[in-house]
């Protein structure tokens, strides 16, 4: 029974996570929309043709994208490992993953959408002479797994950084002995000189030697 309750509770932490990285899509999708330059597109036989083919705003589209994506990552990354506790790693990597993939896919699909409507009626209208604005798409569909990538690395560096410094912390350090470590090993003589000096008591009224003072 605890097995179950604990493995039910695994699966709720994941799909929360999951979720709430969903509802940071859509917000990453509306920020995209907003900060993406404009791609310039002319209507010929209605369909949609660039004005020009080169133009850094199409590389600029993705690169915004990548960057979104990645740093929220980085900060969904960061509050799983602080806020997730002990013992819920795998339900936390499997949202993170999953829910990264899913936010991502969000995020484009909701950037695309704003102004989608008035793209497809100028298409449709086919005037050559007129030139608009696109929506906001990619043409690099790899920037998608930045999300996902991100958040899993920032995760694992944190957990393998806390790893290894409770590894340092739990190592029991060597104790050092006390005393006069310059003296010899116990069990020998000191030496002055080279040569061995051994002191004894004196009888009374005596020299070492045994003669009267």
């Amino acid at each position: 029974m605890d097995a179950v309750a604990g493995l039910g509770r695994q699966v709720r932490i994941a799909v929360v996570t999951a979720v709430i990285l969903a509802v940071l899509g859509a917000l990453a999708g509306l920020l995209w929309a907003a900060i993406s330059p404009h791609v310039k597109y002319v209507s010929i036989a209605g369909r949609a043709l660039l004005v020009d083919p080169e133009s850094p705003a199409v590389i600029g589209t993705d690169g915004r994208f990548a960057l979104i994506t990645a740093g929220l990552g980085l900060v969904c990354g960061l509050v799983a490992y602080l806020l997730g506790g002990r013992g819920n790693d795998l339900a936390l990597v499997a949202g993170l993953a999953v829910g990264g993939v899913v936010a991502a896919l969000i995020a484009w699909r909701v950037g695309h959408l704003i102004g989608l409507d008035t793209f497809q009626r100028m298409v449709r209208a086919g005037d050559q002479r007129k030139v608009f604005n696109g929506p906001a798409d990619l043409s690099a569909r790899g920037v998608l797994v930045c999300w996902p990538f991100v958040a899993l690395v920032t995760y694992w560096l944190l957990e393998v950084t806390d790893i290894a410094k409770r590894a340092v912390h739990d190592q029991p350090g060597t104790s050092v002995p006390t005393g006069d470590l310059s003296g010899p090993p116990p069990g020998q003589q000191d030496q002055v000189g080279g040569g061995q000096l051994d002191l004894q008591a004196a009888p009374t009224g005596r020299d070492v030697d045994g003669h009267q003072p």
